[in-house]
């Protein structure tokens, strides 16, 4: 039971100090590190991105301008596709959702890596303003993005969301960061809802002591986090990711009849 509290801190680390990654390493944690089945883990997962999230935003919401229209646009769009994306997921065995993810988490690690810290956006005005016309089909659009992987994996999606806010929108980095836990949150409670079916598998020991780790750890990392290189801790966050991905994937192969 203290893994969950190690793994859960962990996430809550990365979602405090970044606003988007924790909850890829979320499922990983749960199905190998706490050693749940994927069906448990995913909506095990959503609960606590959603409690880790609160306490990455609380402290940054008194200092740090959420975009809450901003953030309602996406969750918006994200909520529908959270329930497709359950849908779909119940197709595939466990393995091959495994190995998807695994693709997925080395796609968001390399993307970290090569990111940069351009924040001027392709939707800012010569005023610095937000020009929501051209830029509002964008967002519903990434918004159902994040929203179909938060159903079909269980992440909340920050990591789409932040680069989102900043190249398509144009807001700042820590004002990106702040409103992306906004949306992480929307996306984590509508997936959590959609998988309901299966909380009643959920081992809710597990989930509290996960999430308290997550939540504790988060809030205390997001009032640091203005202290940090962004940069820096985004390159060594993507290293673990990677590093993860491949054990997921090396897993995935050796053990598809174990997974399911």
């Amino acid at each position: 039971m203290y893994l969950a509290v190690i793994f859960g801190a962990l996430v809550g680390l990365a979602l405090g100090l970044l606003g988007a990654g924790g909850s890829i390493l979320a499922v990983p944690a749960l199905v190998y590190g706490v050693g749940q089945p994927l069906q448990t883990a995913i909506p095990t997962s959503l609960a606590v991105v959603a409690l880790s999230s609160l306490g990455g935003l609380a402290p940054r919401e008194r200092r740090i301008a959420v975009r809450w229209p901003v953030a309602l646009v996406f969750g918006a769009a994200g909520v529908p596709a959270a329930f497709g994306g359950t849908a779909l997921g119940r197709l595939f065995p466990q393995h091959w959702l495994l190995l998807a993810f695994a693709v997925l988490m080395a796609v968001v690690a390399v993307r970290m890596l090569r990111v940069g810290d351009d924040s001027t956006g392709a939707c800012r005005t010569r005023e610095g303003g937000v020009d929501w016309r051209s830029c509002l089909p964008k967002a519903v659009l990434a918004g159902a993005a994040v929203g179909v992987l938060t159903g079909l994996f269980g992440v909340g999606g920050g990591f789409v969301v932040v680069p989102a806010l900043t190249l398509l929108l144009g807001l700042g980095a820590q004002e990106a960061v702040a409103t992306s836990l906004a949306v992480v949150l929307i996306n984590a409670v509508a997936g959590f809802a959609a998988h309901w079916g299966t909380a009643a598998e959920i081992d809710y020991r597990v989930l509290l002591l996960f999430a308290g780790g997550a939540l504790v750890v988060s809030a205390v990392a997001a009032r640091f986090s203005a202290r940090l290189n962004p940069a820096t801790v985004r390159r060594w966050f993507s290293y673990v990711v990677l590093t993860v991905a491949i054990f997921v994937a090396g897993a995935a192969f050796a053990g598809p009849a174990a997974l399911g």
